[in-house]
């Protein structure tokens, strides 16, 4: 095997070599586009795909594997391309897009054989969304899918033939928030019973139940294996961490394929599907090669040998997490990418022959060394709980004393994880302390840990922030008269409900696209969500249809307290935003303009639930950069 040499871990400089940050990097640069990133090898592992930028958006490149024959792919000006695929032909490309952030998503196909043919839509279904996109070795030339083109509010599984573009549905949806999966050649019905409870049928026998409640975004992973008599199913069974088993379909049993002593599944790819799938499996056969698992940092855990041998390999190229992950159909040429909080990498690796190389630094123009590391701690709430939390502190200062951001993240039932963030690293740029407490409802730490936040919005899920920000004053990182909150979705309630309940403690506070009202955002929601809403939101917080837990949400609702806001506040909202829809900032806007308060109001009318295109970014973080500055300013300077 040819060595390589690997990227040396970067120091950060310390207040012992030097006591000035580092020179001030602007927003809108932080907050840019990568030169690259998102890369995959095609299946022939003949070519790599990537993600760069074209006419101001992110688009789909690709070029051969040696580097040369590089080209833009795909020609989408009006928003940035977040997720594409390799068919098995590599001939074929796909990519998702919506329209100004509708999520509403088609399914585009790109002939690399035409560089002049635009991109065919192959779901061009108005007001129709698909999800669950899947390619089995066994059905070459098709792609698997769920839409909602029939009926807005069930979705059917259907085939997709790549090449021709003609869509079979293979099963209409049975109705009540129940679908089908195809194992082998037999589909499968799935159910969920009115207590959240997930179950399997074969016609009308039952095959199995499945420990889907215990998760609030369900069974995840959930795949059929290739043999066509089982399916692997994320499972607690009978502990508390998250681990991979198989069902068989025949007799309904789970058994354990796959667990990590300290971690859980990795399922950040059922909540953000551009992000890789937890199951890394064989690109020809579909065979099952390694389980990503999230704790603190990420780990991949081999169970297959051969995929253990290269694993080995590509975990010696960079020292930051292994992420994502793709190879040929050979087992032969590899892709890896590598999240640090500093510097993240991509490199290609030639198992056969030995040879590796970094193929790209996704921001070469950020010099690693200015910027902060995150760090890994363990902070202790009120009742004994142990919160796991990121903290970045900024380089070149004593951490003391610092004015401190405090980020709360969204789902609840998501997290954060260690990496390059840019708005970290922007408000680290600044001379500010970050914290990122992974508070109760927050997944990866156990099944416990998340379950502990039922019941508990606007109550001990605060309260654990309130602890993380006494516990960086306690160690002397933060000023207690200079903290902030910057958080959005859930965490944008989150904000709220730290200026509505606990107004003194905080100097300044960013939200984009936050509850106000918990009932009117579970009125709001899209409809086709509502039978999935029994494990998540109606078990946390409440079903806003009956009025003893409406009160309940309401007396936990930032707009109930707007009386009470006095923190100096700005609220960012995308107007096509469906999930939590503009009305919740709207009216939290106007309620405290009328009290005469005055309230900083960005809405971005081609923006949905995430903020994507880099300009809005820009102007987003740029509006923040100075709030905060104001808000955070030593005493002296206000």
């Amino acid at each position: 095997m040819t060595a390589v040499p690997t990227a040396a871990p970067t120091a950060a400089p310390t207040p012992e070599t030097t006591m000035a940050l580092p020179d001030r990097i602007p927003a809108r640069d932080l907050l840019r586009m990568p030169d690259r990133t998102a890369a995959t090898i095609s299946p022939d592992g003949t070519r790599i795909a990537f993600l760069a930028p074209w006419k101001g958006r992110l688009n789909v490149w690709v070029s051969d594997v040696d580097g040369s024959g590089e080209r833009c792919v795909t020609a989408d000006e009006t928003r940035t391309v977040l997720r594409y695929l390799w068919t098995d032909d590599p001939r074929y490309l796909l990519y998702l897009q919506d329209t100004g952030g509708d999520e509403n998503w088609h399914v585009f196909r790109v002939d690399l054989t035409a560089p002049d043919a635009p991109a065919v839509d192959l779901t061009p279904f108005e007001g129709a969304t698909t999800f669950g996109l899947e390619q089995r070795p066994e059905r070459p030339g098709t792609l698997l899918l769920q839409s909602n083109a029939r009926n807005p509010v069930e979705f059917d599984l259907c085939e997709l033939d790549v090449a021709t573009g003609e869509m079979t549905v293979l099963a209409q949806s049975p109705g009540g928030g129940g679908g089908w999966i195809l194992v082998g050649d037999e589909l499968l019905r799935e159910t969920l019973t009115a207590d959240g409870v997930a179950q399997v049928w074969r016609g009308d026998d039952l095959v199995a139940t499945v420990d889907g409640d215990a998760h609030p975004i369900g069974v995840y992973p959930y795949e059929p294996t290739p043999d066509g008599t089982g399916i692997w199913v994320g499972t607690y069974g009978d502990g508390d961490r998250l681990h991979l088993g198989r069902l068989d379909t025949t007799t309904g049993e789970v058994t354990e394929v796959d667990r990590h002593p300290e971690h859980d599944i990795d399922i950040r790819a059922q909540i953000f599907p551009s992000l890789p799938s937890a199951l890394i499996r064989h690109r020809a056969t579909g065979e099952l090669l390694g389980v990503r698992y999230l704790g603190a940092r990420q780990e991949i855990r081999a169970v297959d040998p051969g995929f253990a041998e290269i694993l080995d390999a590509l975990r010696g190229l960079c020292d930051g997490d292994l992420s994502g992950v793709s190879g040929d159909v050979d087992g032969r040429r590899w892709v890896a990418t590598f999240a640090h909080d500093r510097d993240p990498q991509t490199w290609f690796h030639d198992h056969a022959t030995g040879e590796s190389r970094l193929l790209f630094r996704p921001r070469p123009d950020l010099d690693p060394a200015q910027l902060a590391p995150m760090e890994t701690v363990t902070i202790t709430a009120r009742d004994g709980r142990e919160m796991p939390a990121y903290l970045t502190l900024p380089v070149g200062v004593a951490p003391e004393g610092l004015p401190l951001v405090l980020m709360p993240h969204g789902g609840p039932w998501a997290r954060d994880w260690w990496g390059f963030d840019a708005s970290v690293q922007l408000w680290a740029n600044r001379g500010y302390a970050v914290l990122q407490p992974q508070f109760r409802g927050s997944y990866g730490f156990g099944r416990a840990h998340m379950e502990a936040a039922v019941g508990e919005f606007a109550g001990a899920m605060h309260d654990d922030l309130i602890d993380a920000v006494d516990w960086a004053v306690a160690r002397g990182y933060a000023d207690p008269d200079r903290v902030a909150m910057f958080g959005g979705s859930y965490g944008g309630y989150a904000t709220l409900v730290g200026v509505a309940f606990t107004p003194d403690r905080f100097a300044a506070a960013v939200e984009y696209v936050g509850i106000s009202n918990l009932a009117d955002f579970l009125r709001t929601v899209p409809e086709f969500t509502r039978p999935g809403l029994v494990n998540n939101w109606y078990r946390y917080v409440g079903d806003p249809a009956e009025p003893a837990q409406e009160a309940d949400m309401l007396a936990r609702s930032p707009i109930t307290r707007v009386d009470d806001i006095r923190t100096p506040l700005m609220v960012v909202q995308g107007a096509n935003d469906v999930r939590v829809v503009r009305a919740e900032s709207d009216n939290l806007v106007a309620a405290l303009r009328g009290r005469g308060v005055d309230v900083d109001y960005l809405v971005f009318d081609e923006e949905g639930h995430a903020i994507v295109n880099p300009e809005n970014l820009a102007t987003m973080f740029e509006a923040a950069d100075r709030f905060l500055a104001t808000h955070l300013a030593p005493r002296a300077d206000r």
